[in-house]
């Protein structure tokens, strides 16, 4: 299975290089339309003891499923806004053990897809928590692609 790293940016809470309380996330295409990656949360994301915050656990799942559309160009980026996200909590998802991070494209119509992520315990396979995102283009107009290098919108190796 081939693996294509995905740009990181400097300040994105999930992926930002830079961000002092963020997650720093590095995501990998293993086919088209799927990404993937492995997280191991702290326990200041922790909620109760032993357990994942909710609200970390939804915004690592709308970005891997957002992610899932963008490709690995880092040039021409998918940029896209998240329009609902609809998050189903399993099981407590641990802070301290590895995760296993997925995201797949579920539907394309134009400016508007949807895709599902999951988090899995990585090494029982066990889905953990699970949503379905709709979202949508981010319009030309309120993003200029030329701002990418300020944003330090690039493939930063491992």
């Amino acid at each position: 299975m081939s693996r294509i790293k995905q740009p990181n940016s400097r300040h994105c809470f999930i992926c930002g290089v830079e961000n002092p309380v963020g997650l720093h996330l590095h995501f990998y295409e293993t086919e088209p339309g799927v990404v993937e990656t492995e997280y191991i949360a702290p326990e200041h994301f922790e909620g109760y003891p032993g357990v994942l915050h909710g609200g970390i656990v939804a915004a690592i799942i709308d970005e891997v499923s957002g992610r899932a559309y963008m490709g690995n160009d880092p040039a021409n980026p998918r940029f896209m806004f998240t329009g609902k996200l609809e998050i189903k909590y399993r099981k407590n998802v641990p802070i301290g053990k590895p995760l296993k991070i997925i995201g797949k494209v579920i539907e394309n119509k134009g400016r508007i897809a949807k895709a599902w992520g999951g988090i899995h315990d990585a090494e029982t396979s066990e889905l953990l928590a699970e949503g379905t995102g709709m979202h949508i283009n981010v319009p030309t107009d309120q993003f200029d692609m030329s701002q990418l290098e300020e944003l330090g919108w690039k493939v930063y190796p491992d």
